[in-house]
């Protein structure tokens, strides 16, 4: 009697789903795929040399995180931006990073401190001659900085989902309240005290996630005088 041994077919459908989900999640991170782009399953089956199967998995996968929108009769589309769905996002980064900074903050070292701090003067000497989309790269280096010996992994990849997500609405918050970014640069020196202080982690966790959500909240009041949400 022959056993048949699926673990192979099942690795290789698991590589190949995967494979499909990478690729199409550029497509739409990079804006190579529009919102309201049709995902047709055939010519994405065809263009990534697979069957069907793998790209339905995939595009299952995607709409679970809201990236696409399936439509009785219409099909599978990217997700058209809204504006609840971004400040859901703004508001999870500033809880997982507020926690992961709290639980990182033991493990970091004076050579962590410092590296901290040469990436928020960095930001600072940016605020003569603003550049937004290189401020929020560091922004984003500086907070990996006080997060990143967090010892709950799944945390950080939490933070770095959150962030992925951010990155599918838009380029730069700062883009649209530059005014934010001296006020973000003199938290940060605050938060890098604060550790250097001791502070309970408690609090450490509540001014980190404070910090975050005041961007937010500078985006949304800018929102509402204008009355226009922009992306």
């Amino acid at each position: 009697m022959t056993v048949v041994d699926d673990s192979h077919a099942e690795n290789t459908k698991f590589s190949k789903s995967e494979r499909a989900y990478q690729w199409l999640r550029e497509k739409i991170r990079t804006r190579e795929f529009e919102p309201g782009y049709k995902l047709v399953l055939s010519t994405l089956a065809n263009e990534l040399n697979v069957s069907v199967v793998p790209v339905r998995e995939a595009i299952r996968q995607l709409e679970a995180e809201g990236l696409v929108d399936y439509e009785h009769n219409v099909g599978a589309r990217v997700s058209t931006l809204n504006r609840d769905a971004y400040f859901e996002a703004m508001e999870s980064v500033a809880v997982l990073e507020g926690a992961a900074t709290a639980l990182s903050v033991p493990f970091l070292t004076q050579v962590d401190l410092a590296r901290a701090k040469e990436l928020n003067e960095k930001m600072e000497a940016l605020l003569s001659d603003f550049e937004p989309d290189t401020f929020t790269d560091l922004n984003k280096k500086f907070h990996r900085a006080l997060f990143y010996k967090c010892p709950n992994t799944r945390l950080i990849e939490l933070v770095y989902e959150e962030w992925d997500r951010l990155d599918y609405f838009r380029v730069s918050t700062f883009r649209y309240v530059p005014e934010r970014a001296a006020s973000s640069v003199q938290e940060h020196h605050q938060l890098i005290k604060l550790i250097e202080a001791g502070a309970e982690p408690a609090y450490l966790e509540k001014r980190a996630r404070e910090h975050r959500m005041r961007t937010s909240q500078s985006y949304r009041a800018q929102i509402d005088t204008t009355g226009g949400f922009q992306l």
